[in-house]
């Protein structure tokens, strides 16, 4: 399509560049071309993740174990002692069944993860111009490119204005390729040098464009090499490598408690078949090798409650920094405030005071929109539903004002088209466009004042200056707008040769208001000691005002522009960095010194973005923040988090929530290591006292498979506790069994063995013949110990005061698990368990065991309240 003329390309394609595809087009191409997506790696199959579950070497121990015990079986013909083997494997069975659920959960959350954070693309359908999922893109449709955007299919270029595509992923060349649509290419061009294409996967990272879509999905050229990159490894979080390597050392003393155990058995005259089963069985146990699986789905339905919020997590390790967030960098307008720029004063040079805008302005303030609206790329759109604003809010804003004044922006650009364009960029901080206007060739150009003052030779500057310092003090933003008349269009489109010599036509003034919600954030934040600091390209005396009313900017903090950052030493910023609050008419690389002076003093650092320019701040930040409506989609594919409502109380809810989280995260790992260490502890203790098996291998398997992974779920659901944000945030190197979680771990792993014991000792009671009665009040305190133990690990606070019950989900898995372990120990299938009906005196004994977990942890809790409010 590359050397062909673009009238015959659209020709080809059978559509129109006005009006683009009809409905009926589009769906006929999409059932011919499919989906406009790349294939993906292929997915395990249920089976493989089945079979895999058996790759672990204390699995594949455990199953020789009972193929050595169903052999013996068979050999002695003792067919009564065949059920332990077979009940053995179909144990293993179930915990590999368990696991491949496990794993299939937490691979839908994050396929789910990957949809959600799927880009869009700017169409024209039907006549119309709308938004809609790249995956949706058929060859033929036209599509709308500006600065930020991801090229979402292979296209042809119909019309440019100084378009640049980053392409190192395509070609390795880093330097942006300048495009232009007027271009006559060979047919045999290379890639690179096929400058009227646009090429899926790149990003256009200067000017605007129309394209065509010829190719999508596997015929793109990235689909081309798609097997190239077909080698993305599932990554796995640093919390779940750190929690691996913790299984790996509990690995290793599983391994040596059950080894010392073996030997004692066989050195007791216990068979050694049995001995080794039991150890076996404890070290497959004891080991939590579904920890990382079970943390993966504890921070998938994370994600799900923040996408509910309006936060959209890109990746997962976002959501573990997320809860140690200490300063929050946030943009101004849109974040902090409503974003939704209303254009409420104007001024036109020669007036002595402004004018407010109405439905009827005077002719020279209507001239002065007619003038902005015609340098605006941003449009409103009217429907039944309302008004659709698409593009840049302050444009937005001149092009509605504009509007009201019965100058439509369409009847405008058709009467004077426009000829030439510089795109903003943050850089210049100036737009500019040349319009054919009643015969002459007029430059606009609109901008900041303060860079705009400097490159006019016409006006009162000096009147303008005082006029945009009034407005500013009233918190509006302010834009200036000046023209000049050329001869001629230039054929190369400078900044110097269109932006100087101008003369100046007048000022507009928008108000964005503070979102109600942001001020309770920012109080939130305050709370939970966080530091927001407010980052605006805005004016200082604006974003000042706007400063003191949400409370970022209180008594003693400083307010400084980018030009007095430029001026400080990294040392000096460092000094100074905690106290200032406001950053004013900063630029994209000001960002990056913001975050770094930050991370120096330890802290971690979330930063808001939206444009291109902005993507290495997010990059370099702890937690990047694109904004979901205005963002470039290169800012969100560098971002970690997306807010979709571009709101800075999302930002807050979204640290509660990551805060939330990692407090579940600690509490499942808490719960699962407390309980795998009881039962190291009792095996282990039971051998070196009394030379006796207190559990069999059956009952542990059991009790590993019932009373773990179901609880352990559920309390990875647990509400976000209230309190969560009236605590400091987590330093960054601070290790999940920090504030003694470690220590309790163990203890409780203790109090489980002692309790255990204590069960087995009234049941045995030294007697040889009651070794099963024994038993059976081991496997009951045990199984049912952890199932209170659940309950107990929900909170630091009193279990009453939260209310012991409002965790449903818990409450379930409680219910299915206690149920598992009443049907082994009250029906006949409890034979084959090694389990017995024990005397009513016994199951008493067994409840009051049971309830001991919530009598010492209740008196703890309370303990560590009355500690904290002495405090």
């Amino acid at each position: 399509m590359h050397s062909k003329k673009t009238e015959d390309v659209l020709d080809a394609l059978s559509t129109s560049a006005t009006t683009g595809l009809d409905s009926a087009t589009v769906n006929e191409r999409r059932e011919k071309y499919g989906e406009n997506k790349l294939r993906e790696k292929k997915k395990k199959s249920t089976f493989a993740r089945f079979v895999d579950q058996f790759k672990d070497v204390m699995i594949l121990i455990l199953i020789a174990a009972a193929i050595v015990s169903f052999t013996v079986v068979c050999i002695e013909k003792n067919w009564g002692e065949l059920f332990e083997p077979a009940l053995i494997l179909l144990i293993v069975i179930l915990n590999a069944v368990m696991g491949v659920y496990q794993e299939g959960k937490a691979e839908k959350a994050l396929d789910a993860l990957k949809n959600m954070s799927a880009p869009h693309a700017r169409v024209i359908r039907n006549g119309s111009e709308c938004v809609i999922d790249a995956a949706d893109l058929v060859p033929g449709d036209i599509i709308k490119l500006e600065a930020g955007d991801f090229v979402p299919a292979d296209a042809r270029l119909i019309y440019s204005s100084g378009l640049k595509s980053e392409e190192s992923a395509l070609t390795g060349e880093s330097v942006p390729s300048e495009k232009d649509a007027l271009s006559v290419i060979s047919e045999d061009a290379p890639i690179g040098d096929r400058t009227n294409m646009v090429f899926s996967g790149c990003s256009i990272t200067y000017g605007t464009a129309l394209a065509v879509v010829t190719a999508t999905g596997m015929d793109t050229e990235m689909g081309k090499i798609a097997n190239l990159l077909d080698s993305e490894n599932d990554a796995q979080t640093p919390l779940q490598e750190k929690l691996a390597q913790l299984g790996k050392y509990l690995g290793i003393v599983a391994l040596a408690a059950c080894a010392v155990i073996f030997v004692v058995g066989l050195a007791n005259d216990i068979p050694a078949l049995e001995i080794f089963m039991t150890a076996v069985s404890l070290a497959v146990s004891a080991i939590p090798e579904g920890l990382p699986a079970i943390v993966t789905i504890v921070l998938s339905i994370g994600v799900q409650r923040m996408v509910k919020k309006n936060a959209l997590i890109r990746r997962l390790p976002a959501v573990e920094t997320l809860g140690g967030a200490s300063v929050i960098c946030s943009d101004k307008t849109g974040t902090l405030t409503q974003n939704r720029m209303t254009l409420t004063k104007a001024y036109c040079d020669g007036e002595s005071e402004t004018e407010n805008i109405s439905v009827q302005n005077s002719e020279s303030i209507r001239k002065l929109l007619m003038y902005g609206t015609l340098c605006c790329d941003g449009s409103v759109i009217f429907s039944e539903n309302g008004e659709q604003h698409i593009g840049d809010p302050t444009e937005t804003a001149i092009v509605l004002a504009a509007h009201k004044n019965g100058m439509p922006k369409d009847d405008l650009n058709a009467k004077y088209p426009r000829l030439a364009e510089l795109p903003f960029d943050s850089d210049r901080k100036l737009m500019t466009t040349v319009n054919s206007i009643d015969g002459k060739n007029i430059v606009i150009v609109k901008g900041a004042f303060d860079v705009m003052a400097s490159r006019c030779i016409a006006g009162n500057i000096e009147a303008a200056k005082n006029i945009t310092e009034e407005m500013s003090e009233c918190a509006l933003r302010v834009l200036a707008i000046a023209y000049k008349e050329i001869d001629k269009v230039p054929e190369n489109i400078t900044s110097e040769e269109l932006e100087n010599g101008l003369t100046f036509m007048g000022l507009v003034g928008m108000i964005d208001p503070p979102r109600p919600e942001a001020k309770d954030a920012v109080a939130i934040c305050r709370r939970a000691g966080i530091k927001p600091v407010m980052i605006t390209g805005d004016h200082v005396i604006t974003a000042s005002a706007i400063a003191k009313e949400l409370g970022i900017l209180l008594e003693g903090d400083r307010a400084i522009t980018g030009a007095e950052l430029d001026r400080m030493s990294d040392s000096e910023l460092d000094d100074q960095v905690e106290n200032i609050s406001v950053y004013a008419r900063v630029s994209p690389e000001n960002k990056i010194r913001i975050v770094k002076a930050w991370q120096r003093k330890g802290q971690v650092v979330s930063m808001t973005g939206d444009g291109v320019n902005d993507a290495p701040a997010l990059k370099a930040a702890d937690i990047g923040c694109a904004m979901g409506i205005t963002g470039t989609d290169v800012a969100k594919g560098a971002s970690d988090m997306t807010l979709t409502d571009d709101n800075f109380a999302t930002i807050v809810d979204a640290v509660r929530e990551g805060r939330g989280i990692y407090a579940n995260i600690k509490k499942v790992v808490g719960f699962l290591l407390g309980t795998n260490i009881g039962e190291v502890i009792t095996v282990f203790a039971a051998m070196l006292l009394w030379h006796k098996t207190p559990l069999l291998s059956m009952q542990l398997l059991w009790i590993n498979l019932v009373t773990d992974s179901l609880p352990a779920i559920a309390l990875g659901m647990e509400a976000v506790e209230k309190d969560v944000m009236d605590k400091k945030p987590k330093p960054k190197d601070e290790g999940i069994f920090a504030h003694g979680l470690g220590i309790r771990v163990v203890l409780q792993g203790c109090m489980f063995a002692f309790l255990t014991l204590l069960g087995f000792w009234f049941g045995w009671q030294g007697n040889d013949a009651n070794i099963a009665q024994g038993q059976t009040m081991a496997f009951a305190v045990l199984a049912l110990c952890q199932i209170v133990q659940a309950f107990n690990m929900r909170s630091e606070h009193s279990l009453f005061k939260i209310g012991p019950f409002k965790n449903k989900t818990l409450n379930l898995a409680a219910m299915v698990s206690t149920a598992l372990v009443a049907l082994v120990l009250f029906t006949p299938i409890g034979k084959a368990f090694g389990l017995v009906i024990l005397p009513a005196k016994l199951y008493f004994i067994a409840l009051g065991l049971i309830f001991v977990p919530l009598v010492v942890m209740e008196i703890f809790k309370l303990i560590g309240a009355l500690k904290n409010k002495n405090k």
